[in-house]
């Protein structure tokens, strides 16, 4: 005979929900007592590791100190540390990646006075993770490369850079006229093209839980409000006169960004407010870098805003959303002044949220207010954006930039390209490189018809990253999949500029993917916890013990 469906529960009598249903432990007291004791190992392991890794970095930075000067010392001091917990915990090094790319820039320019060595710090964390996750991984026998159908465009992306650089870079490179280093400039290009693309399974496996997912998208969350801070610090202390900008001088001048005049935190900046130019850096090195971290962070802020299951964490999801419009607003940077009022409206309708108007019109209601409050507050400052913006369309669409630059990158084509690098501002060190300042028609130039590999790649992982989304059964998971999956879909084939070259979408765009691919098992994980806690509520309920539970509980609570 067929079995008997369950009586559905009716929760709102019970007047509980399945949250409140606590799981029995079921490890014995043996179990319990050898967890704890190899807990307190690894944190003695992990204090000793780290107290040996900061003595030698500061012995080494004594020696740098004496040898060549404070900075070479920190920079020396700090790269020991680094390197040893990026190989002996590379997981806490992908932590400790995440928090310091936003103020790499301002580490640089302000601790570093400007030594590459600062800004590269980050990969100093990164790259030694990586190996160090790899070898773990193939010891399990488990893959590195995620998802697995991106393999195929990747090997072939991989050959093409290879041909590229064999065909282009070493022939220049010993050719009577190399222009540079060619070597080295594609040494770059690559790093710059896949080097963060590791950070997809480095993601995958960080974020075992839903617990470290939450972790991740209230850190970043957290990371948006502190940043965005400082850059309306930065705005102030300009607009006072505390810091003395660009206004004062003449000509061409007026409307370059310098480092000279940089104020607070990060790189160089142009403000000018009587000539209408203002281009903030916030607290990365430049200021076009700035305008692609807010249009990053409205996806993250958005996603914490509207997905959080904590109605703490959604207040402060909307504080990070609302500073991210201020200063899109206030730093010059039109992009941002574009896209982030759009990305929020079509992230409102995918995500499904205007489906839900009691969290929907609160949130919307009040950034409303705010940015009718900003326009009451700085008319001048607002329409003076608003006109640049308008004034810069009309002078040049960004459509026919696009078709401008890839005509340019097109003429004189090569199946194999320039060279890898050619075209990659962080190459020039090495040099001379191309100005395109669009990523396609640069990649068009750098490595030919291996663009197309590349456009394989992200295809295969925007596909995946999609089927993953879309496979949640949970709402507040499918939510946060719908946010992140818009940004990965966008970036994948967004061309206007390169933000895929530089921090932090070449950082945010490969990390966001390893987040979505892991989404599933999360969803697994927590189906199983509900199907369980049912269970046990199932019981309690059958057992007449349900009251009982709930006030034993209470009375715990208020211990």
């Amino acid at each position: 005979m067929p079995k008997s469906k369950e009586k559905p529960i009716d929760f709102k009598k019970l007047g509980i929900t399945l949250k409140d249903i606590e799981l029995e432990d079921k490890r014995t007291s043996k179990e319990i007592a050898a967890e704890e004791k190899s807990r307190k190992k690894e944190i003695v392991q992990f204090v000793t590791t780290m107290g040996l890794g900061i003595s030698v970095g500061i012995v080494i930075g004594v020696v740098l100190f004496f040898v060549k000067d404070e900075k070479l010392a920190i920079a020396g001091g700090g790269g020991v540390v680094a390197l040893l917990m990026a190989l002996k915990y590379p997981y806490l090094a992908i932590w400790a990646f995440a928090i310091y790319m936003p103020f790499a820039g301002t580490v640089t320019y302000w601790v570093g006075g400007g030594n590459a060595v600062f800004q590269l710090a980050k990969d100093g964390l990164a790259y030694p993770a990586y190996l160090a996750v790899y070898q773990s991984l193939k010891k399990q026998r488990l893959p590195f490369l995620m998802p697995a159908n991106a393999l195929k465009p990747f090997m072939i992306l991989a050959a093409c850079i290879a041909l590229t650089m064999l065909s282009q870079n070493l022939a220049q490179q010993f050719s009577s006229d190399p222009k540079g280093k060619p070597i080295a400039m594609g040494v770059i290009g690559i790093k710059v093209l896949i080097g963060y693309l590791p950070l997809i399974t480095c993601t995958y496996y960080l974020l075992k839980t839903k617990t470290e997912l939450l972790w991740f998208t209230r850190l970043h969350t957290l990371l948006a409000i502190a940043c965005c801070l400082l850059g309306v610090l930065q705005y102030q202390m300009l607009s006072s006169g505390a810091c003395q900008g660009t206004d004062h001088l003449a000509g061409d001048d007026l409307f370059k960004a310098t480092l000279e005049y940089k104020c607070l935190v990060g790189g160089s900046l142009v403000f000018s407010p009587s000539q209408n130019m203002i281009r903030l850096p916030g607290t990365f090195v430049a200021p076009w870098q700035w305008a692609w971290f807010l249009i990053g962070n409205a996806f993250t802020t958005f996603a914490t805003t509207f997905s959080d299951a904590s109605i703490k964490w959604r207040a402060v999801g909307f504080i990070g959303l609302a500073l991210v419009f201020v200063n899109s607003m206030i730093s010059g940077q039109r992009i941002a002044l574009l896209l982030v009022p759009v990305i929020v409206i079509a992230l409102l309708i995918l995500t499904g949220q205007l489906a839900k108007p009691k969290t929907f019109i609160p949130i919307v209601g009040g950034m409303s207010v705010l940015i009718v409050g900003a326009f009451i507050l700085f008319p001048d400052v607002i329409q003076g954006r608003i006109d640049s913006t308008i004034s810069r369309w009309q002078a040049s669409p960004p459509t026919a930039f696009i078709a401008e630059q890839a005509e340019h990158s097109t003429g004189g084509f090569q199946p194999f390209g320039h060279g890898v690098g050619r075209a990659t501002n962080s190459a020039r060190v090495f040099g001379e490189a191309a100005l395109i300042e669009t990523y396609y028609p640069k990649l068009m130039y750098e490595i030919g018809l291996g663009t197309l590999a590349f456009l394989g790649l992200v295809t295969a992982i925007t596909v995946t990253t999609f089927k993953a989304y879309r496979s949640l059964k949970d709402k507040d998971l499918r939510s946060y999949g719908a946010s992140f999956w818009v940004f990965v879909f966008f970036i994948s084939y967004q061309t206007y500029y390169y933000p895929l070259d530089v921090d932090p979408v070449a950082v945010y765009y490969w990390m966001f993917a390893g987040l979505l691919l892991r989404l599933p098992e999360i969803d697994r994980q927590e189906s199983e916890k509900k199907h369980q806690a049912l269970q046990r509520l199932r019981e309690l309920l059958a057992s007449g013990q349900l009251r009982r539970y709930l006030k034993e509980k209470e009375k715990k609570k208020k211990r």
